[in-house]
Order: structure tokens, then sequence, then C-alpha cells
């Protein structure tokens, strides 16, 4: 690999890691586990520096990539930010997706990027994984023999 697309990408991919504190990255992997409480669905959040297309197929690849199309009830939600782009996209498994609809995926947006607006990263995207939460309990809730499908941490395009 060239040395300078060695810089380059690390640069980009440090970016995102940077975009939120160690504090932040832990109140927004708390909600996630909190939402996860009550409910078998399963929430992921993936970080990267740029997206150089459409946020929604972007998301739909890192979806896969991730494993997210796997879990057993379809019922995962990926929260996709492209920090340098100023890019976001909400996308839920096909169990969860329908249930919803648009308008409420767009709602759910539109208050991350409100919050994003006002300089509140970390609260606006825990704010987004509780409400999604919720949802996910009352269309999927918390069977005795659930278990954590998907990892909680934040994930970062390497």
């Amino acid at each position: 690999m060239p040395l300078a697309y060695a810089i380059l990408k690390n640069l980009f991919v440090n970016q995102a890691e940077r975009f939120f504190t160690k504090e932040e990255q832990g109140l927004v992997v708390e909600a996630i586990q909190t939402a996860e409480k009550n409910t078998s669905g399963e929430i992921r959040v993936h970080l990267e520096s740029f997206c150089w297309g459409d946020a929604m197929e972007r998301a739909q690849k890192v979806f896969n990539k991730i494993g997210m199309a796997g879990t057993k009830e379809q019922n995962g939600i990926l929260i996709y930010i492209a920090t340098e782009s100023h890019k976001i996209a909400i996308i839920g498994d096909a169990g969860i997706y329908k249930k919803l609809g648009k308008e409420y995926w767009d709602k759910i947006v539109q208050g991350v990027v409100s919050k994003f607006k006002e300089g509140k990263h970390a609260q606006g995207l825990a704010d987004a994984i509780i409400d999604c939460g919720h949802q996910l309990k009352q269309y999927f809730p918390y069977a005795s023999d659930d278990k954590n499908e998907l990892n909680d941490s934040i994930s970062f395009k390497k």
C-alpha cells in the first residue's frame, strides 16, 4: 500500500473514531444495552468518516457486512453515520422496518440531526437508540431464551 494512501486512510478512520469521546461512546453503548434489555431486537451504530454516495445504500452494505441481516427475527436496526460527509441513515431489517413505516424512520433521523445541530451528538444518538428500543419492545418483546446476537459496541470503518 503506498505510504500516502496509508496515511490518508488512517486519517479518515481516526476522524470517525474521534467523533465521540470515550465518555460519549460509553453513553451510546449504554443506550444500546438499555434499549435491548426489553426486546429480542438488536441495535448497532456504525461510524465512518466519509460516505461517497447515497447514505442508505452504504448503510445497507454495512448492515450486511457486520452481520445484521442474520438475526433470528429480522429485527436489527443500524444507525449509520458518516461524520465528515454529514450523512446519516437508519435502517431496520425486514421484520421491524415494515412494522414502523417510513415516517417513523424519517422522524428518528430528524431527531438525531436536530440534536447534532445543537452539538449534542452522543445525547441525540442515545435518545434515538432508546426510542428504537421502545419500538422493538412493542413488536419483539424480550423472551426468556433471548441472547444478544450482536456486539453492542460502536463499529468503525476499517
